[in-house]
């Protein structure tokens, strides 16, 4: 069996990873490959100068009405059976980033229009015999859903119309929505000769608009979610008031696949390497995010407020020993993740209530994260307001890796989470998780067995359950360190193999 994955991100190459799908397309195509699957993963170029290409060709595609040469390499690895292409375009490594942030008002302008024409490469590729017909096509997110529209539309790629294509929905919330047209970054701009059938096409909510994600689900094979309680969960819709995330408007279409045999629910993997666990202390921590902090201060001419708090609360923690519980959090700072914590509980912040019940115990909390300004402010001030937070507002790999092994409890308070994969690595270095049962969380954490959980039927709830639940597991903690160990060694045995993940994809996604 031969499987060609299109994405936007892939941490087997470097710079080329913002969440967690770049982990799947990095990981998944490696597991496949040990099952005889012969694998190609494609991605745009964004510049990766330090790697070895190897050049396997060049396409012409018209696109904006322009005829625009991309080409295509694969790169040279050691020790790897799968094979790594990027296609080149100035388009691509312009911005030196994976994603681009424009003007409020006109969301995903800039990436839509990058991605198109990744996708348009990729299908010409395919047609031209640069990139071998695979047996699956695996796409990726709303970043590789014009494949889909253009295999299907386009008389031009007719010959690529059997072709069985697989799309796995990583996060539902990113939909990738453009206009039809009247704008540059349309899809009638990037294909002003498509025949489409606006039908399957339009948004449900905006129909004048495009919705790469919606497509892609409705003219895939087989639709993809990353765990099986979240592709449950997209079956209803939203309901902010309640703290209830699911379908996000795409709920009808998801059903229809559902109804057709097409809708399938696989959990993300994990690895794990044999020597997983190292000697690291306290220390060793304090010493990486001091280092990581002075890198980060050095980044700007003006020093920020969060770095200077953070570097004082870093002296502070290294002045005094620490006696109670470490609870730490490694994920974006996003809506997503942190809505929880702030909300208001009795007249406060949770997040301040959190450090409040924490502190009972004499413990501490160390956040590691970035990404909305907004969020990013309001955790710098709660960390002014609480001398046993620590909030380190940017991401460092070796921090993130030290508090997975070092902190006493993860905490992960989504308000959801389509698999999570922060939780399974804390859970594999032996750190039970206190999460919101929602998702891929519900999927790897069972309450009282090998971590703990809360839910509620209402935001104000979740927040109230939350801190709840977070008194009684560090009571637990406390008061019954024989039970507290039962779980820490059931988290650290549970196994979410991407063996088992690799065969579910051969049997139920790629047939």
């Amino acid at each position: 069996m031969h499987v060609l994955m299109v994405a936007a991100e892939n941490d087997a190459l470097p710079g080329a990873k913002v969440g967690g799908v770049a982990d799947v397309v990095r990981d998944a195509p490696k597991a496949l490959a040990d099952q005889g699957v012969t694998v190609e993963v494609v991605i745009p170029d964004y510049g990766f100068e330090p790697l070895t290409r190897i050049y396997i060709g060049e396409v012409t595609v018209v696109f904006n009405a322009q005829p625009h040469v991309l080409t295509l390499f694969k790169i040279q690895q050691t020790n790897n059976n799968v094979s790594q292409i990027v296609v080149s375009h100035p388009l691509f490594s312009g911005s030196g980033s994976v994603y681009c942030n424009d003007a409020p008002g006109r969301p995903f302008a800039t990436d839509a229009t990058k991605f198109a024409l990744f996708n348009a490469a990729v299908c010409e590729a395919l047609s031209q015999g640069l990139l071998t017909r695979p047996n699956a096509l695996h796409l990726h997110d709303w970043h590789s859903a014009c494949v889909a529209v253009l295999i299907k539309f386009e008389p031009r790629y007719s010959s690529l119309k059997n072709i069985h294509i697989a799309y796995t929905v990583h996060n539902i919330a990113l939909q990738g929505i453009r206009p039809f047209k009247h704008d540059e970054s349309s899809l009638e701009t990037w294909f002003p000769s498509l025949n489409y059938n606006g039908q399957h096409l339009c948004d449900p909510r905006y129909p004048h608009c495009f919705n790469p994600m919606r497509s892609a689900i409705n003219l895939a094979d087989k639709v993809h979610l990353v765990s099986p309680t979240y592709s449950q969960e997209v079956l209803s819709p939203s309901n902010n008031d309640r703290g209830f995330f699911g379908g996000e408007g795409l709920e009808h279409d998801l059903q229809n696949s559902a109804k057709q045999g097409k809708l399938i629910g696989i959990l993300n993997g994990c690895e794990y390497p044999e020597s997983n666990t190292k000697n690291a202390d306290l220390d060793t921590l304090y010493k990486k995010i001091e280092n990581t902090l002075f890198g980060w201060m050095s980044n700007n001419e003006q020093l920020q407020s969060s770095y200077y708090i953070a570097h004082q609360r870093l002296q502070q923690f290294k002045a005094t020993a620490a006696n109670g519980p470490l609870v730490t959090s490694v994920g974006r700072l996003t809506e997503q993740k942190v809505l929880l914590l702030c909300q208001q509980v009795d007249g406060r912040l949770a997040i301040d209530s959190v450090c409040q019940i924490i502190n009972k115990y004499n413990g501490r909390l160390i956040i590691l994260g970035s990404g909305d300004k907004e969020l990013e402010s309001i955790f710098s001030k709660a960390m002014a307001r609480n001398s046993n937070l620590l909030f380190l507002k940017g991401y460092g790999q070796g921090i993130g890796d030290l508090m997975y092994q070092l902190g006493d409890l993860f905490l992960m308070p989504s308000s959801f989470e389509p698999c999570g994969i922060s939780q399974m690595l804390a859970m594999r270095a032996g750190q039970p998780c206190l999460v919101h049962s929602v998702g891929g969380l519900k999927d790897t954490v069972e309450h009282d067995e090998n971590g703990f959980s809360f839910n509620g039927t209402s935001l104000a709830l979740q927040a109230s359950n939350l801190l709840n639940c977070l008194d009684e597991t560090l009571s637990l903690k406390k008061h019954d360190p024989k039970k507290w160990h039962k779980i820490k060694e059931s988290a650290q045995q549970a196994r979410f193999s991407w063996i088992e993940v690799a065969a579910n994809y051969i049997a139920q996604l790629y047939r």
